[in-house]
C-alpha cells in the first residue's frame, strides 16, 4: 500500500505553466478545497451510476484513491496527476483504460479549479499527458469523449483542434444519466505531424 510507511517517488511532467505530478496524501488539503469550493461545477459531470454516493472526500478515502492510482501506474494501466501552478492544486488529468495489444489506446479526462477555467491550463495539461502518451509509452491512440452540453470541456479540444469522430449515443452513466458524448481522438501519426506546433504553443515557457 503506497501511504506514509512506503512512499513512491511522484512521476512528474512538466509544461510552460504547469507541471502534472502523481498526487499523495500529502496534497490531500489542496485537493480538498477546491473539490469543495468546486462541488457545485464538478458533480454534474462526474460519471456515477443512478443511486449511487457522490465520491468520497475524507482524508481516508484521498489516500485510497491515490494508492489505487500508484498501482494503475505501476501496472502501465493508467495515470493520474495532480495539475499544479507555482505548487498550487487546480485540477487533475488522467490517462486511463491503458490497451494493449493490437489496440494500443487509452483515454484522457480532465477538470480544473472554476476559478482557474478560461486560462489554457486544460489544453497544457492535455498536450502534455498526450506527449507522455505517445512519446513515452508509445501508444497509437488517445481518445477524449464528453457530454455535448459540457462546453467547459469542448473549449478544451476545440483549441487544440482535436480530430471529432462523432457522437456515441448514451455511452456513459454521468450523475445518475446515460448520456451521450462526443468523441474526440488523436492517433501517433497526427501527433508526430502536429507535436512541434502544440509543444511550442502549449508547453514552452514564455
Amino acid at each position: 500500500m503506497i501511504g506514509r510507511t512506503a512512499r513512491a517517488t511522484p512521476l512528474e511532467l512538466g509544461g510552460g505553466r504547469i507541471r502534472l505530478r502523481t498526487l499523495s496524501e500529502d496534497d490531500y488539503e489542496g485537493w480538498f478545497e477546491v473539490r469543495a469550493r468546486c462541488r457545485r461545477w464538478l458533480v454534474p459531470w462526474e460519471p456515477r451510476p443512478a443511486g449511487a454516493p457522490l465520491t468520497p472526500e475524507d482524508r481516508a478515502s484521498f489516500s485510497a484513491r491515490c494508492a489505487a492510482r500508484e498501482r494503475e501506474r505501476q501496472m502501465g494501466s493508467g495515470y493520474g496527476f495532480g495539475i499544479f501552478v507555482a505548487d498550487r492544486f487546480v485540477g487533475e488529468i488522467t490517462l486511463s483504460s491503458i490497451q494493449r495489444g493490437p489496440f494500443q489506446n487509452a483515454f484522457v479526462g480532465y477538470w480544473v479549479d472554476e476559478a482557474m477555467a478560461g486560462q489554457g491550463l486544460a489544453p497544457e495539461a492535455t498536450v502534455g499527458v498526450l506527449r507522455f502518451a505517445f512519446e513515452e509509452l508509445g501508444l497509437h491512440r488517445v481518445e477524449i469523449a464528453i457530454v455535448p452540453r459540457n462546453r467547459a470541456s469542448r473549449r478544451v479540444v476545440e483549441k487544440l483542434n482535436l480530430r471529432e469522430e462523432g457522437v456515441a449515443v448514451r455511452y456513459l452513466e454521468i450523475d445518475g444519466h446515460w448520456e451521450d458524448h462526443v468523441r474526440y481522438a488523436m492517433t501517433a501519426e497526427e501527433w508526430t505531424n502536429r507535436a512541434e506546433v502544440l509543444v511550442r504553443q502549449w508547453l514552452t515557457p514564455s
